[in-house]
């Protein structure tokens, strides 16, 4: 598999299936982990930083289930090419700097990513559609017992998994979920929300993760610390806040369609409009209108368009992904255009 391989795909976590998935867009376990005697990345020198990829790089191989793993590593790629695999949600915008000794292994339908040498050795992810942070767990926990097997990892007795970062000491688990929550955003109970869970130690970032802030009414939620806990307790927890917020959502959806469905019908309907004719369009701008759209067809306001087509648009919309379907570097101005084609298209507009 080569990198445009995946730009032809769609990837699993943006089926729009699963529970709750008119709610929650994905689920994602990330898991933390590092080589005993190894500096971490930060330290290492060249040398170092060799070995660690070198060691890694061999295990991976020896892993019967992860034979599907692509390896693409980063001094050999272009920033359209690693923007392409932040814009996928494969790999951190941390990753992406300072690339040499870097790599990313990438299974062929996207829901397995590995980051090598980023701010720890390895950084293992698994992502589901809906809210399936069990299923996804199932999945990361077998990776992590047979790589357990090859490499040697930093753990110690009374603190767990050594990280780089101390919030990830621990289980070096980090669970989060990436909701679309539009009705509590329009009734202006968002920040209530956001801050209750606060402080239950769980944070909030935006579309694209550590630094984003929250864009086209999308939050992702994840727990801030890993240490004291298991692996099953922060998964309990983490589902018990994410099903709370879900009830939240629908409750406002309710109150939004039963006292305001003029206003709503008309902002839903008028955001399909202007996606459906516009011939440039910003990719803020883009966000928030598939937004709506999104709430609209969850209502059955918007029929006859399917909500992983949404879910995808929100990707294929993206700087990176534009330049790789023309195969050449756009201007602003030049994606704005093709921005608008696609959308256009896919919407069912010639």
């Amino acid at each position: 598999m080569n990198i445009n391989d995946l730009l032809h795909q769609g990837s699993e976590w943006l089926k729009g299936s699963g529970p709750h998935s008119d709610i929650v867009i994905s689920s994602r376990i990330r898991l933390a982990r590092n080589l005993q005697k190894n500096p971490f990345p930060q330290w290492a020198n060249k040398k170092q930083a060799e070995h660690t990829f070198a060691t890694i790089h061999q295990a991976l191989s020896k892993i019967e289930n992860l034979s599907e793993l692509t390896i693409f590593k980063l001094a050999e790629m272009d920033s359209i090419d690693k923007q392409f695999l932040i814009e996928r949600h494969l790999m951190s915008h941390e990753h992406a700097q300072k690339s040499n000794h870097k790599a990313v292994a990438v299974e062929k339908n996207e829901t397995i990513s590995i980051m090598i040498n980023e701010e720890d050795h390895l950084r293992m992810q698994v992502m589901q559609s809906g809210l399936n942070l069990q299923e996804a767990w199932k999945i990361i926990d077998g990776i992590d017992n047979a790589l357990s097997k090859e490499l040697p990892f930093a753990y110690n007795q009374e603190w767990g998994y050594l990280t780089a970062c101390p919030t990830n000491t621990g289980t070096g688990m980090r669970g989060s979920v990436m909701l679309h929550l539009p009705a509590l955003v329009i009734t202006r109970q968002i920040n209530r929300v956001l801050a209750a869970i606060a402080k239950l130690s769980f944070t909030t970032r935006g579309l694209y993760g550590e630094g984003t802030q929250a864009t086209g009414n999308f939050f992702q939620i994840s727990n801030q610390v890993s240490l004291g806990r298991t692996e099953l307790e922060l998964l309990e927890n983490i589902n018990g806040i994410i099903r709370q917020i879900i009830e939240q959502e629908n409750q406002a959806r309710e109150l939004l369609f039963s006292r305001e469905k003029a206003i709503l019908e008309d902002k839903i309907n008028r955001s399909f409009g202007i996606l459906r004719s516009a011939h440039i369009i910003s990719s803020q701008e883009t966000i928030e209108l598939l937004s709506m759209v999104r709430l609209g067809c969850d209502l059955g306001m918007i029929k006859d368009i399917n909500r992983s087509v949404i879910n995808e648009l929100f990707v294929l919309t993206q700087p990176a992904h534009l330049q790789k379907l023309e195969a050449k570097k756009l201007t602003s101005e030049e994606r704005d255009i093709k921005r608008a084609e696609i959308v256009r298209s896919k919407l069912g507009v010639s």
